[in-house]
């Protein structure tokens, strides 16, 4: 049986999670899978483990002790939300006509 399971890892995380605005709380084990496997591709590309006990072990093992013991929080991605954000239509309608000139001018200096 794999230690610690599913659940007890949930609940350690939300259990460990600060109350400010940035730390998220865990409500499912895919939000776990993302978590862990983004923080053992950090280990693999050398981030210090902030374990004891991290040698030999596989890089998934030492994020999810690392998320267990609390050393390790999530915290919600504002970057990606901010390039989200729609642009503005006239924004767009400015840059097609602006796009379509170009293109025909291009066309008339091949031509000639």
């Amino acid at each position: 049986m794999i230690h610690p399971s599913y659940s007890e890892l949930i609940q350690a995380i939300n259990n460990n999670a600060e109350e400010d605005d940035n730390t998220m709380m865990l409500n499912s084990r895919y939000s776990l899978v993302l978590a862990t496997s983004k923080r053992a591709r950090q280990l693999i590309a050398g981030a210090e483990p902030l374990v004891k006990g991290a040698a030999g072990k596989k890089p998934l093992s030492v994020a999810i002790d690392e998320f267990y013991q609390g050393k390790v929080k999530i915290v919600a991605d504002t970057h990606a939300e901010e390039e989200e954000t729609p642009v503005p239509e006239a924004e767009l309608s400015a840059e097609a006509e602006t796009t379509a000139e170009e293109v025909s001018q291009e066309k008339d200096d091949t031509e000639e």
